[in-house]
């Protein structure tokens, strides 16, 4: 590939009013107008001072910024070029934005997370967001511990992260987040809550779980719901308030002395092989060569804890060959060493599914990768409750992009949101007014995600669906 122009002769200026460089936002929020995005946070948050006033107009345009790929307060300027403005009224400057966010406080941060909820439920109604939801749906809790800098960011403090596998000590805020997926659809954020960074995974999870499963019977998850959580929440008061909520949980096990017995008494007969990485399916014997099993056992737990908190359900154990990779050649082992993964659940699916969904637990992880890798790539503000209401924009943002994605294609509907970003939002256009009132978008010929892109704008501004 190389100019067909001499360099001398290519010249550039940006002098065209009528052009934009993100015309994905229209249909994007299109979707966030027709589900009633302004008029949540119009009813719900109340912030106060001079610069709390038109929040139904700023934290759509902050909204609107993330999901174009905005990840600070700065970057939101993006919204003011070519035609945006003539696109979109009530777009605010930077500054504009930043003050708004100072004036949150702790309970407007609050208020913003119910507006998500609720945006999330009409999203779900009006989109084909988590797929079989009323079947079975999946909630992952977790925290992540976002690393700061700036000396002067309130409740930055030391708790540990891992980065490359290795769990490492940094200065952050911690972000606690619950996510719902199905095994057809991928995650959305249900619950978000910014902590500071020396909280405890475990501090307040037991009503913030409550929280996230109210949210998913929300969205429509009227089937099993199955709370999975690592061993950070394996407590009574988190098993016992997910039962009360009417979920299922299964949690990663701590490794004590009565787990360790509870699996010493499991009888060899009882481990069955699972399908894991490197297995072999043997034709003959009908099952996988694996260097994995699982097998279970009823268990008692949190009997230490006050009466009436213990619980008795299922331990899943998944047992792992432990080789010794740099033994020398003839050193075989004299008798097999295995080690061992648990799981608590009150899960009624049969063993080895039971085991396989706590393992996809992982999926969390892809929501933490993607928001890293956008709107909470910086934690903006010095002022915690602006960053709590930062956090909640994200979750917004990643909602939006998810439901826009299920309109545009199933393949969007799983792709990660800078691949939606790239593909369905970070197109450029042209403007051109006709008649009265009547404007048309004129997009690059060949694009290569024209038909996606015209399905999800059909979709969104489109004449709405006929009332069933």
């Amino acid at each position: 590939m190389r100019l067909l122009h001499s360099l001398a002769r290519t010249q550039a200026s940006f002098d065209d009013p009528n052009l934009v460089s993100r015309a994905g936002l229209v249909p994007v929020m299109a979707l966030a107008q027709r589900a009633g995005l302004a008029g949540l946070v119009a009813e719900l948050v109340r912030p106060g001072g001079p610069c709390g006033v038109n929040a139904e107009l700023k934290i759509p345009c902050l909204v609107a910024g993330m999901a174009a790929g905005a990840d600070s307060i700065k970057d939101m300027d993006l919204l003011r070029h070519g035609a945006l403005p003539g696109l979109f009224g009530g777009i605010r400057a930077p500054s504009t934005l930043g003050s708004h966010l100072r004036s949150y406080t702790w309970g407007n941060a609050r208020q913003l997370e119910a507006v998500n909820r609720l945006l999330l439920g009409e999203l779900a109604r009006r989109t084909p967001l988590l797929p079989g939801r009323d079947t079975l749906a999946f909630i992952d809790i977790d925290a992540t511990q976002k690393r700061v800098y700036g000396r002067r960011k309130q409740g930055a403090g030391f708790g540990h992260t891992k980065i490359q596998g290795k769990s490492l000590l940094v200065r952050g805020l911690n972000a606690l987040a619950a996510t719902i997926c199905t095994p057809l659809g991928a995650p959305v954020i249900a619950a978000v809550r910014l902590r500071g960074g020396t909280a405890n995974s475990a501090r307040g999870a037991a009503g913030f779980a409550t929280e996230a499963i109210a949210a998913a019977r929300d969205t429509g998850c009227s089937g099993l719901v199955i709370v999975r959580a690592d061993s950070a929440y394996y407590s009574a008061a988190f098993c016992g308030a997910v039962r009360r909520a009417g979920a299922r949980f299964s949690v990663t096990v701590n490794m004590d002395s009565k787990v360790t017995a509870a699996i010493a008494a499991i009888p060899q007969g009882a481990w069955t092989g699972i399908r894991y990485p490197q297995a072999i399916w043997d034709d003959q014997l009908g099952c996988w060569v694996s260097d994995a099993q699982v097998a279970e056992t009823g268990y008692t737990a949190f009997t230490s804890a006050k009466k009436g908190q213990q619980v008795t359900a299922r331990l899943i154990v998944r047992r792992v060959r432990d080789l010794n990779r740099q033994a020398p050649a003839g050193q075989d082992e004299l008798f097999p060493v295995w080690r061992y993964h648990a799981v608590f659940t009150d899960s009624p699916v049969e063993l080895v599914q039971a085991e396989a969904q706590h393992r996809d637990h992982a999926v969390i992880e892809q929501v933490f990768a993607d928001w890293t890798d956008g709107p909470l790539a910086h934690l903006p503000s010095g002022v915690f409750p602006a960053n709590a209401a930062w956090l909640a924009c994200a979750a917004i943002a990643h909602n939006l992009l998810r439901a826009a994605g299920s309109l545009a294609s199933l393949a969007y509907a799983k792709a990660r949101g800078a691949t939606i970003r790239r593909d369905l939002i970070d197109v450029a256009a042209r403007t051109a007014r006709h008649g009265h009132g009547h404007i048309t978008l004129h997009l690059p010929e060949g694009w290569h995600r024209e038909h996606e892109w015209m399905t999800l704008f059909t979709a969104t501004c489109g004449p709405p669906p006929a009332a069933a």
